[in-house]
């Protein structure tokens, strides 16, 4: 299957397709999808290069803790590194989203979920832009990057961490602007917004 003509193709459009079949259900490109909230965080926190890829163990929660005799469930709003591993490892509560990435269609626990539904809504973009985490995780792309010296430098290694590619010299020129007017952690903020980093192509 890898192997395949299909399984290969690229995933730009073309005009003669678009207009044959815009939602490509005949596969003559590959179908642009938004990645599952579990993606989305991991891909986050291997960008920020906080990521902990230890195997096994005991899960981590993303509520805080409390000893209410009914369980009340309170999205963290700060984090430590044992909150930082792959997201298959979180403690799901059943009938109970997180904050974040609850929005990006996470399913309920507490129900059968044969097919992931996939939505887009003002909720998402909200969540990557203003969560605790998202401002966190920020900061420390943010670090990560300011090691190279000057902000083009700096932009060009951001963009090669976030999407694994080298900036425009557009994007280059405008993002040399963000950083001198807002900072760095502005635009790593900027970055984990995109369309780009959000889809897989």
């Amino acid at each position: 299957i890898c192997l395949s003509d299909t399984y290969r193709q690229s995933s730009e459009p073309r005009a003669d397709g678009v207009a044959a079949d815009a939602g490509s259900r005949l596969l003559w490109r590959y179908p642009p999808r938004r990645m599952e909230a579990e993606a989305i965080r991991d891909a986050i926190l291997t960008v920020s290069g906080q990521l902990d890829m230890q195997q096994g163990g005991p899960g981590f929660d993303l509520f805080e803790p409390n000893t209410n005799y009914v369980k009340v469930y309170n999205s963290k709003r700060d984090f430590v590194r044992d909150d930082f591993r792959r997201m298959v490892y979180q403690n799901k509560p059943r009938m109970q989203l997180e904050d974040t990435f609850g929005t990006f269609d996470c399913p309920d626990a507490g129900q059968v979920t044969p097919k992931r539904t996939s939505s887009t809504t003002a909720l998402q973009a909200l969540s990557l832009l203003n969560s605790p985490f998202l401002l966190q995780q920020s900061q420390a792309f943010a670090q990560r990057v300011e090691q190279s010296a000057g902000h083009e430098a700096q932009v060009d290694r951001a963009f090669q961490l976030a999407f694994g590619r080298p900036a425009t010299p557009d994007e280059r020129a405008e993002a040399v602007k963000l950083v001198e007017q807002h900072g760095l952690p502005m635009l790593c903020r900027a970055l984990y917004n995109t369309h780009e980093f959000v889809t897989v192509r």
